[in-house]
């Protein structure tokens, strides 16, 4: 027998709520798990702390880990711009404000990787390994590129801020959505601006390092509850 096309419900974007946040979480959780093997110690110590990261053997490994999670957590926001789809105006167009910027916070944490993971690394290693005459200029070239990505870092931080900024606001005028999770991920976007500006002003101060573990806490938190609400979406639609 054949079916009608024509009376069957088309999907709607709602539906792709659980693979967001799947893509959210698994993305944080990637990034946290890795950056617990990048090299440690004060980071605005530039003499002690680039020559740990010279002996440092598993650095270009820890920094592509570190791209990945970040790259399937701001898949999982532009999947999200997505679900916000079938809402009214304001809110469909806060979402795809937010998966543009999200773009960008991409765009800009490739960059900053690049830096970070690959010119910094080469630099600092050429310096560990230069002669006591070269020492001095290497060291000044090292510490060029640390400041660079101080601002690469600040800015990336800045656009990963206003893309979650954009997205709380969207959820909150989203009903079907508990609207905690906006609140939350609201909180967790002016942690991502805070690391901004003191990554901008100070570095890699202790300031930084604060803001982001409370960027991680928010982050999963925001994301948990986005997890469960999808989750329950799921079982109310199979029961419906």
């Amino acid at each position: 027998m054949s079916t009608n096309r024509l009376t069957e419900p088309s999907p709607s974007p709602r539906n792709l709520l659980g693979f967001s946040s799947r893509l959210l979480l698994a993305g944080q959780i990637l990034y946290i798990a890795v950056t617990q093997f990048h090299a440690g110690g004060d980071a605005n110590d530039h003499h002690h702390i680039f020559a740990t990261y010279a002996e440092n053997a598993i650095w270009t490994a820890v920094h592509l880990g570190q791209f990945a999670g970040i790259a399937m957590l701001l898949a999982g926001l532009v999947t999200l711009s997505f679900v916000l789809d079938d809402e009214d105006g304001t809110a469909r167009w806060l979402g795809r404000v937010g998966g543009a910027v999200a773009v960008a916070a991409l765009a800009l944490y490739g960059a900053l990787q690049a830096v970070d993971g690959v010119a910094l690394k080469q630099a600092v290693n050429a310096w560990a390994s230069a002669p006591e005459t070269e020492k001095a200029a290497r060291f000044a070239g090292a510490e060029a590129i640390r400041w660079l990505e101080w601002g690469m870092r600040s800015y990336q931080d800045f656009a990963m801020g206003l893309a979650l900024l954009f997205f709380a606001a969207a959820l909150a005028r989203t009903a079907w959505i508990t609207r905690p999770a906006g609140w939350l991920m609201g909180l967790c976007g002016l942690a991502y601006l805070a690391q901004g500006w003191v990554a901008g002003t100070q570095g890699f101060a202790p300031a930084q390092s604060v803001a982001i573990v409370l960027s991680w806490v928010l982050g999963l938190a925001w994301m948990i509850w986005l997890a469960v609400a999808a989750r329950r979406r799921g079982a109310a639609s199979s029961a419906a």
